[in-house]
C-alpha cells in the first residue's frame, strides 16, 4: 500500500504543476469566485446534493457546553449517543455505530481511536466550537467518501469568509453549574484575496457531575486543543489548504470502563487541493491527503482492582489516507465523479500488569506480565469509485454509484495463544458496493426520494485481532477473528419533504419523513465460546470468552419524521420522532445498542437578535434488548430543556439554558454500565440532573 501513498502525493504535486498551464484559460473575472473545496458534501443544491441527507448547525443557539463533538448529535433526529462517561462518547444513528458509521472531518479526514475500549473516539479530537455544521447521509447512498455501511457523518469545520478581509476573531466562554464545568475558545483569522490563515485555541475543564438523585458520577476531564488552517489561492480556479490540529486530554475518568486515562494526545494534519473550471467536459480535480496519530495511556490506580493488580496500558493508532477525484460532465444531463481513495490504519501497544494477588493468595514478590493489546496490526483499504447523476428532466434525478475496495489486513506480533487459534497470514478481501437512487422534485415545494444501497464494512481491528480483552458492555473477555467476512447492509429507503404556505397568522407548514428497511449479510457479533476459557484472572466469572463471528439472519427497520408550523412571523412549533426496530434471528433477540422510540416537541421564537425555545423530550421504555450483549430493559423517561439567547449589541451573543429542568434521574438505553467502581454496582450510568448553563461570545 505504500506505493499508493506515493502515487497520491505524486498526483497532488503533478496536479499543481499541471494547473499552472491552465492559467492560460480565459475566465470571466467578474463572475468568477474563489474556488470552494469539497470539504462540504451538502451544498444546499437539491439537484446536486446526495440523496436522503440532513444538516445540523445549531450549536450556538443550543446554549450548551458540549463535552466533545458527540454531544452535538443529541438534538439531531435519528441520533443517540453511546456514553461511557463525559469523555468517551460515540454517536449512534439508527442503531448503527462505531465503524458501521463513516465518520470524518471536512469531506474525508479521519482519526481512528487507539484504545480498544474506545476511550478516545474520533469525536474527542476536535473542539466542538470549530464545527460549523454536521452533514448526514442517512445510508450507503453514495460511494464517493469511502466504504460506507450505515451512513456518512461529515463534520465541517469553519471556513474563512472572503468577504470579511483583514484581521478578525472571536472569543467565547461557557459555564455549566452541574460539575462546575468551564469551556472557552478564542479564534483569530487573517484573510486576503490570495491567502488566509485561521487559528484557534480551546480549553475545557469538566468536573464530576451529579445525576437526578444527587449522586456524583466519576467523569471529570480536562482537554486543551489548538488548530491552524492555512489556505492559498494560486489562481481564481485553484486553491490549496492545509489544516493542522492537536488535542491533549488529561486526567480523564471513565465511569463505565475498567480504567481511567492519564492522557490522550492526538495530532491531525490534512492537505486539500482543488482545480476548478478546467474545461467543458472536465470540470474539476480534487486531491486530499491526511495523517493522524493518537497516543493513549490508561491505568487502574484509582480503581478497586488496583489492590490486586496494577495495570498500565500505553497504546497508539496511526491513520494515513487520501483521495483523488475527477468531476467530469460528458453531457449536459450527466454529472460524473470518479476517483480513488486509500486508508491505512496501524495500531500497536501493550499493557503492563503487576499482579499482587493470585488465586486469592498474596504474593510476596508481585509478578509482572506484559500483554499485547493490538499485536501490531494493520488494515489497508484501496477503493476505486465512480458515481453519476443523470438529470432526466428538470424534476427527475437518477444517481448510480459503484465502488470496488481491496482490503489487506495483517498482524505482525501475535500472541502465541492467538496464533495457535488461527492460520495467521496476510489477508486480502475484494469488496463490491453500490447504490441507485431517484429524486423527484414537484414545484420546488415537495421532494420525493427513493434509494437502495449495498453498503459494505470490513471487520474492524478489534473484531479481527483483539485477544482476551474486555471491550464490551458486559464483563466477558473478547477474542477477535481474522477470518471474518465483510458485513453487508442492503438498505432500502423512501423519504419525502416539503412545505406549504399558510394564511391567517400561520406562515408555513413544513414536513419530512424517511422510512427504511435493512437486511444484513455476515453481521458481526461476539458469541460465547464454551470450549475456551478466560486468559486473565481465570478464577473470575464469566469463565468462557466471546469470539467474534458472522451471522446471516439479522435486519432492522424504522423511520424518522418531522412537522413544523411557523406562525406570527417568528414563532414555531415542531415535532420530531425517531424509531428503529432491530432483530437478530440467529440469537432470537434485538441487535445491540438499539435505541427506543424518541419523540421531541419544540415551541419557540427565532429572530435575528433573540431566540428562545422550550424542548420536551419523551423517551419510551426499551424492552427489545440484546441479552447476549449484556443489555437490560430500560424505563421510559421525559426531560424538559429551556434555552434563551440574545444579541444585545453588534458582535455579542449571550445565552442561558436550563437542562433537565425537573431534575429527572434516568439513564439512556445506550449508556454503558459502571465498571470497576468501588461505589457502584454494574448498572447503566445515569445522566446529569438539573443543569444551568451560560454562554458568552464576542466577535471582533
Amino acid at each position: 500500500m505504500k506505493i499508493f501513498y506515493c502515487v497520491l502525493i505524486s498526483a497532488l504535486i503533478s496536479t499543481i504543476s499541471f494547473s499552472q498551464e491552465k492559467n492560460k484559460i480565459k475566465q470571466d473575472t467578474l463572475k468568477q469566485k474563489n474556488v470552494q473545496l469539497d470539504e462540504i458534501i451538502v451544498t444546499g443544491n437539491i439537484r446536486t446534493d446526495p440523496i436522503l441527507t440532513s444538516v445540523s448547525n445549531k450549536h450556538v443557539k443550543n446554549i450548551m457546553q458540549p463535552k466533545n463533538v458527540a454531544d452535538l448529535f443529541n438534538d439531531i433526529n435519528g441520533f443517540s449517543v453511546i456514553k461511557r462517561g463525559n469523555y468517551a462518547i460515540d454517536p449512534s444513528f439508527r442503531a448503527s455505530q462505531y465503524e458501521q458509521l463513516n465518520i470524518q472531518y471536512d469531506g474525508g479526514t479521519k482519526a481512528m481511536h487507539a484504545c480498544p475500549n474506545r476511550m478516545d473516539p474520533i469525536t474527542t479530537h476536535i473542539i466542538p466550537e470549530e464545527v460549523s455544521k454536521i452533514e448526514i447521509i442517512k445510508g450507503p447512498y453514495t460511494v464517493r467518501y469511502g466504504a460506507t455501511f450505515g451512513g456518512i457523518i461529515n463534520m465541517v469545520t469553519q471556513k474563512p469568509d472572503y468577504l470579511d478581509k483583514g484581521i478578525r476573531g472571536k472569543a467565547s466562554i461557557g459555564y455549566q453549574s452541574n460539575g462546575n464545568s468551564l469551556v472557552n475558545m478564542i479564534q483569530l483569522q487573517y484573510i486576503q484575496d490570495k491567502y488566509n490563515i485561521v487559528g484557534n485555541v480551546g480549553y475545557r475543564n469538566f468536573s464530576n457531575y451529579k445525576d437526578g438523585n444527587a449522586i456524583k458520577i466519576p467523569s471529570s476531564f480536562k482537554s486543551t486543543d489548538y488548530g491552524i488552517k492555512m489556505g492559498y489561492n494560486f489562481t481564481k480556479n485553484q486553491h490549496l489548504q492545509a489544516h493542522w490540529r492537536q488535542s491533549f486530554g488529561r486526567d480523564i475518568l471513565h465511569a463505565a470502563l475498567p480504567m481511567d486515562s492519564d492522557y490522550d494526545n492526538s495530532s491531525i494534519i490534512s492537505i486539500d487541493y482543488k482545480l476548478d473550471h478546467i474545461g467543458k467536459i472536465t470540470k474539476s480535480l480534487t486531491a486530499k491527503a491526511y495523517y493522524s496519530h493518537v497516543d493513549h495511556l490508561m491505568h487502574n490506580r484509582n480503581r478497586p482492582s488496583f489492590n490486586m493488580m496494577e495495570a498500565l496500558s500505553k497504546v497508539n493508532a496511526t491513520t494515513i489516507g487520501g483521495k483523488l477525484e475527477l468531476n467530469w460532465i460528458p453531457s449536459k444531463k450527466l454529472n460524473m465523479h470518479s476517483g480513488f481513495d486509500i486508508t491505512h490504519i496501524d495500531r500497536d501497544g501493550g499493557r503492563m500488569r503487576l499482579v499482587k494477588i493470585m488465586n486469592n493468595n498474596s504474593l510476596t514478590i508481585p509478578m509482572t506480565f506484559n500483554d499485547k493489546v493490538w499485536q501490531d496490526s494493520s488494515i489497508d483499504d484501496l477503493g476505486i469509485f465512480t458515481e453519476g447523476k443523470w438529470s432526466i428532466n428538470n424534476s427527475l434525478l437518477v444517481t448510480v454509484g459503484l465502488r470496488y475496495d481491496i482490503v489487506n489486513s495483517n498482524i505482525k506480533d501475535a500472541d502465541e495463544d492467538f496464533a495457535s487459534m488461527y492460520n495467521l497470514k496476510n489477508r486480502s478481501e475484494n469488496i463490491l458496493s453500490g447504490t441507485i437512487s431517484v429524486k423527484k422534485l414537484v414545484a420546488d415545494k415537495f421532494t420525493l426520494e427513493a434509494a437502495y444501497g449495498r453498503g459494505i464494512r470490513t471487520a474492524s481491528m478489534a473484531e479481527r485481532y483483539i485477544n482476551h480483552f474486555t471491550i464490551g458492555q458486559d464483563p466477558y473477555e473478547y477474542i477477535g477473528n481474522p477470518n471474518l467476512n465483510a458485513e453487508v447492509n442492503n438498505q432500502f429507503e423512501i423519504g419525502f419533504n416539503g412545505f406549504e404556505k399558510l394564511t391567517n397568522g400561520l406562515n408555513k407548514f413544513s414536513y419530512s419523513a424517511s422510512f427504511y428497511y435493512s437486511f444484513f449479510e455476515n453481521y458481526i457479533v461476539a458469541v460465547v465460546n464454551n470450549s475456551l476459557n478466560r486468559k486473565y484472572m481465570p478464577m473470575a466469572q464469566p469463565k468462557h470468552p466471546k469470539v467474534f463471528t458472522n451471522l446471516d439472519e439479522a435486519y432492522k427497520t424504522g423511520l424518522e419524521a418531522m412537522t413544523k408550523i411557523e406562525f406570527l412571523n417568528n414563532y414555531y412549533f415542531k415535532t420530531e420522532i425517531a424509531y428503529v426496530y432491530a432483530k437478530n434471528k440467529d440469537l432470537k433477540e434485538s441487535l445491540p445498542l438499539t435505541p427506543p422510540l424518541i419523540t421531541k416537541f419544540f415551541l419557540g421564537i427565532d429572530k435575528e437578535k433573540h431566540w428562545a425555545n422550550i424542548q420536551y423530550n419523551l423517551t419510551s421504555k426499551q424492552g427489545n434488548i440484546a441479552k447476549s450483549f449484556g443489555e437490560t430493559s430500560t424505563k421510559g423517561y421525559s426531560t424538559l430543556d429551556l434555552r434563551l439567547g440574545i444579541k444585545p449589541f453588534k458582535n455579542i451573543t449571550l445565552g442561558i439554558a436550563a437542562l433537565n429542568v425537573f431534575n429527572e434521574a434516568y439513564n439512556n438505553h445506550l449508556n454503558f454500565s459502571f465498571t470497576n467502581q468501588s461505589e457502584f454496582s454494574r448498572i447503566p450510568i445515569t445522566e446529569p440532573g438539573r443543569t444551568l448553563s451560560a454562554f458568552f461570545q464576542k466577535k471582533f
